[in-house]
């Protein structure tokens, strides 16, 4: 029998399971809680630490794409094999590289050389020029301070400093591109097997739509680099611009990161025209005026059309955060990054308006 005492007194009991009683369901909804903010942060850091691994394995996905574009582009004339196909494209743009590279290998290096001299010279005039008239430090604070910012550069694009970290790099890029071509559905069963059954179907659609966005993207990318890149250096060798095969090669390859590379390559192209004589340096200035006039209002609208509609605001502003944060690397993978993203929020939308959830009817 109970003391009546101990019935008489009131005592606060603490409702709710303890901290060990894991069978409790309430215990198991904030661990799983708990869980997901630890993976959360764990992925963040993750990230941050393998960042440069990463944008490597990027890379090696959009070559990939590349590939796989020219794979299906050659599927509508030649009814063979994908593994055949994938071995013509490959062989057909090393025969390429080679040719263009062997036939001429030896002007491009002459005027490698020469643009390198040509433009070191440049800069150091217009730097004297500058200073005598004190609208920016001397040649040798200059210097100090052109070393004092690359010495600032973070360990993020430090990794890629130097030339055996470029080779290496690009060939796994390569390597990676190569093997992910060969056959893509392996890849992406392991990605669909890592997301719940419930969310596979919408996950293949928004996958196969990220795919499609990305290789019409790349073919743009492509066919504006080649018309940019022959388009200019015919203009300046009609014009009579010193080393108008490699500004021209210059300007194609640079075209793949637009508004920045065409900036830099009409740098270098008024640069090496200034170092012929005023006029010829004119001359130049209207070739690039002339050519990137074209190619804005006339080339890229009919690329975008049947390519990525990407807003110049938005690709500029990827452009700058992703140099910012990841290099030279993230700059050249910018654009493919916002394609990306782009045509995920598009299918978004377009899921939320098939289920009637848009934000008008709110």
């Amino acid at each position: 029998m109970s003391d009546p005492a101990t019935a008489r007194e009131q005592v606060s009991v603490t409702p709710g399971p303890s901290p060990h009683e894991v069978r409790d369901e309430a215990t198991r909804n904030e661990l799983r809680k708990a869980a997901v903010w630890l993976g959360m942060a764990s992925a963040i850091a993750l990230i941050v630490l393998l960042i440069q691994p990463l944008l490597i394995i990027f890379a090696g996905l959009v070559f990939a794409a590349l590939l796989d574009g020219g794979v299906r582009l050659l599927g509508r004339v030649l009814p063979i094999g994908r593994g055949w196909r994938l071995l013509i494209v490959c062989l057909l743009t090393i025969a390429f590289l080679f040719g263009t590279f062997y036939l001429a290998g030896v002007q491009i290096t002459d005027q490698v050389m020469q643009l390198r001299s040509t433009i070191e010279a440049q800069i150091g005039r217009a730097a004297s020029w500058l200073s005598s008239h004190g609208l920016m430090p001397g040649v040798s604070d200059l210097s100090g301070m052109a070393r004092q910012a690359l010495s600032s550069v973070g360990r993020v694009t430090s990794w890629l400093g130097t030339a055996a970290g470029a080779i290496t790099s690009l060939f796994m890029i390569m390597v990676i591109g190569l093997f992910v071509a060969m056959d893509p559905h392996i890849y992406e069963r392991g990605l669909q097997w890592m997301i719940p059954a419930a969310q596979r179907t919408e996950f293949a659609l928004t996958l196969r739509r990220m795919g499609e966005t990305l290789r019409r993207l790349l073919a743009g990318r492509l066919l504006g680099m080649a018309f940019e890149g022959v388009l200019t250096a015919v203009a300046l060798w009609i014009a009579g611009v010193p080393m108008a095969l490699i500004l021209g090669i210059m300007t194609g390859l640079l075209a793949f990161i637009p508004n920045v590379g065409a900036f830099i390559s009409g740098a270098l192209m008024v640069a090496v025209g200034f170092s012929a004589g005023v006029h010829t340096g004119v001359v130049a200035i209207v070739v690039y005026i002339v050519v990137q006039t074209f190619d804005g209002y006339v080339v890229i609208p009919m690329v975008a059309k049947r390519t990525v509609d990407l807003p110049p605001a938005l690709t500029l502003g990827a452009q700058i955060m992703a140099s910012a944060l990841f290099g030279i690397l993230g700059l050249a993978l910018a654009d493919p990054m916002t394609a990306m993203v782009k045509a995920a929020m598009e299918r978004r939308a377009e899921r939320l308006e098939e289920d009637g959830a848009t934000p008008s009817e709110d």
